[in-house]
């Protein structure tokens, strides 16, 4: 009796993205760290080699914000590098809404509550942040525990720091305009637009050096302050040290009203619209297109 022949099932795995990563004749994603940080093993997610070997056709353009809604002048109150009583009023406004009596500089985070935010790291730093002068506002939601712990350190620090959760685009505006620092302690951060309301409000960004949070915001430092260039606070490695260091950094800088107001100014000086990314893409396209 001859034998049944046999039967062979063959599962076949098959990625889109990694077949467009090869033969697409350019790729891009939002900002040039981010493209660098996609060739190595703790961003690329399996594909870094795939990258990586793309790597002369890969280019990371910066997104953009909306200057027309994100607009300091057309706030109320209305304020601008030149003319900076209004956010001195937006910011007795706000503490007035929430509450609070902060002495030093008033942060805000205005956020999902997640790991990958670095969220999970507040708690560590923001006890000490407050016993320095400093304040706190935590607009976002996210994770249940990240949720309980920011309530947890309102509930530890009345007057001191508040938590909203949820999201509210007009609350957004008045946290930007009245904050004198936004905190950004991101494990990975493609581009951003948090760091870029801050710098076009005047909010000094606290950033982690990750992806275009280390694109688009120059740290201050002894050489940065004298070339006059730098826009906020930056920090590495993403951990609570160096977190804490850099809310030490921010303390002792709101301190120094002279410094203060050069960053700050430096801060709203920068190019955050779309003008420049808009002119990289076209040239792109136009090279694709020839």
């Amino acid at each position: 009796m001859p034998s049944t022949p046999a039967r062979w099932s063959i599962t076949a795995a098959f990625s889109s993205l990694k077949a467009g990563l090869v033969t697409a004749d350019r790729i891009t994603t939002v900002s040039p760290t981010y493209a660098a940080e996609l060739m190595r093993p703790e961003f690329g997610m399996g594909l870094q080699g795939v990258i990586a070997a793309r790597g002369p056709v890969v280019s990371g353009i910066l997104n953009g914000v909306d200057t027309a809604i994100w607009d300091p002048g057309a706030e109320v109150p209305p304020f601008g590098v030149k003319a900076m009583a209004g956010k001195a009023a937006a910011r007795a406004a706000l503490c007035a809404e929430f509450g609070l009596d902060v002495p030093g500089p008033l942060a805000i985070v205005v956020s999902r509550l997640t790991d990958q935010k670095g969220i999970d790291l507040l708690p560590a730093v923001i006890p000490d942040f407050v016993l320095g002068g400093g304040g706190l506002i935590v607009l976002g939601s996210g994770d249940p525990a990240l949720e309980g712990a920011v309530r947890d350190l309102s509930r530890r620090f009345p007057g001191r720091v508040a938590v909203r959760i949820g999201y509210d685009e007009a609350l957004s505006h008045r946290l930007f305009s009245g904050a004198d620092a936004v905190l950004v302690p991101s494990r990975f951060e493609p581009c951003g637009l948090t760091q870029m309301y801050g710098l076009r409000y005047g909010t000094l960004p606290v950033v982690s050096l990750v992806g275009g949070l280390a694109d688009t915001v120059i740290g201050v430092s002894p050489a940065t302050m004298a070339a006059g260039v730098a826009t906020g606070v930056t920090f590495h490695p993403v951990d609570a040290m160096a977190l804490g260091r850099a809310l030490s950094h921010l303390l002792e800088l709101h301190a120094q009203p002279k410094p203060w107001a050069r960053v700050r100014a430096n801060a709203m000086a920068q190019p955050v619209g779309w003008e420049t990314s808009a002119a990289a893409y076209a040239a792109l396209y136009e090279g694709l297109t020839r």
